[in-house]
């Protein structure tokens, strides 16, 4: 399996086949498991081996092979899977740390891991330092001998800057720290995470993993040691995990998302070419276009597109104009969703908090779909012809 490429373990890794031999994984719907002896039980509890399990919020076989599908596909040892994104972002971080510790995080992040950032940790005594992620002189200057661990997006959500990943993680190991990636933005499809030295990987499921708006989802991925020393005891007892029905449609899910993603990048690069230079726009930022200033850290583009049209009158006009592309505040998605993050992802953000991100009111975070490209463009292109029409 370790010879196969990521589309081909997207479909076979990770499967535990029960005595039916069935071809789709099965949905094993139950909170608890049955012991034949006391003694089993007892065992049990004491120590459960790689295909025993307790109690659904400890473990599940159906969750127990996205776990494994996913970790296969990343390249890491363990992963383990979460209630949703924010809760596999919330694990990652309090599992390991305590009142005293350090953390550096870039700045530009989505608004409810800013919140976890800023305002949970802060709360319990973790000190945390905010930096331009893309500045690797500010990464440098905030890292101390004393840092539990830095935290970044690998693109941020919704202005596309990319961060170097390999770059942070030298100098963050030098003191010993741990590097967590929010990797939503580059997928499983796209990612170099591992490859780039992170320790700790960080997905919400709900995003291109499902792929089509069904359930929430989460997923912390990094060594075994990690996973299920640290992160496991934590989120057995607070309660995060994944259900069996939510871990069966992400296992669906992922037998198709290197098809999906790959499409959506092409079609989100067509559109970014496709926009630039329309006099309704003042700025589009895509990392798969070359004048983007991290191009080169992420070449295939993802498939995100931001669109600056000035002010919040002209992004509502483009956004009322539009007939395909639907309004909502997901990405990833079959369809394509158009979000103003200003009045809605990030709109608990001071004025001044999103004008040091680069999140202005004209901002339009494009997550392009699977429809037809051709089709998305007109669409886009009629929505942007409007914005000159009051």
């Amino acid at each position: 399996m370790k010879n196969w490429n990521k589309r081909t373990k997207a479909v076979h890794s990770g499967v535990r086949r029960s005595q039916y031999n069935e071809v789709s994984e099965a949905i094993f719907m139950t909170q608890g498991f049955v012991y034949e002896t006391a003694e089993d039980a007892e065992a049990r509890f004491l120590k459960s081996g790689d295909d025993e399990f307790i109690y659904a919020r400890y473990g599940n076989p159906t969750v127990a092979m996205f776990e494994e599908r996913i970790a296969t596909m990343e390249g890491t040892e363990d992963a383990f899977a979460t209630a949703s994104g924010m809760a596999a972002v919330n694990g990652a971080l309090m599992s390991m740390l305590k009142a005293g510790d350090h953390v550096v995080s870039a700045r530009a992040l989505f608004g409810s891991c800013l919140y976890i950032l800023e305002d949970v940790l802060t709360r319990y005594g973790v000190e945390v330092t905010f930096v331009d992620g893309t500045d690797l002189d500010a990464w440098n200057a905030a890292i101390r001998s004393d840092t539990k661990a830095v935290f970044f997006e690998s693109v941020s959500n919704p202005t596309l800057e990319v961060i170097d990943t390999k770059a942070v993680a030298k100098l963050t190991h030098a003191v010993g720290a741990l590097v967590i990636v929010d990797n939503v933005f580059a997928t499983p499809v796209f990612s170099t995470a591992v490859a780039d030295d992170a320790d700790v990987i960080v997905y919400s499921a709900t995003k291109h993993i499902d792929g089509q708006g069904r359930a929430l989802g989460g997923a912390i991925l990094g060594s075994k040691e990690f996973i299920r020393g640290t992160v496991e005891p934590y989120l057995k007892h607070t309660g995060g995990s994944m259900s069996p029905f939510h871990a069966w449609m992400m296992l669906k899910g992922l037998e198709t998302i290197d098809l999906r993603v790959r499409a959506q990048a092409q079609s989100a690069k067509a559109i970014a070419e496709a926009v630039s230079g329309h006099k309704a726009l003042a700025k589009v930022v895509y990392p798969g276009l070359s004048d983007h200033p991290q191009h080169d850290l992420m070449p295939k583009g993802g498939t995100v597109v931001a669109l600056d049209l000035g002010d919040q009158a002209a992004a509502f006009r483009f956004l009322n104009a539009l007939d395909i592309v639907i309004i909502s505040n997901n990405l990833g998605d079959a369809k394509s969703i158009a979000t103003h993050p200003t009045t809605t992802t990030h709109q608990r953000l001071s004025d001044a908090q999103r004008d040091t991100l680069g999140i202005g009111p004209g901002l339009v975070r494009l997550s392009v779909g699977l429809e037809d490209t051709d089709d998305l463009i007109a669409d886009i292109l009629g929505g942007l012809d409007a914005v000159g029409r009051k």
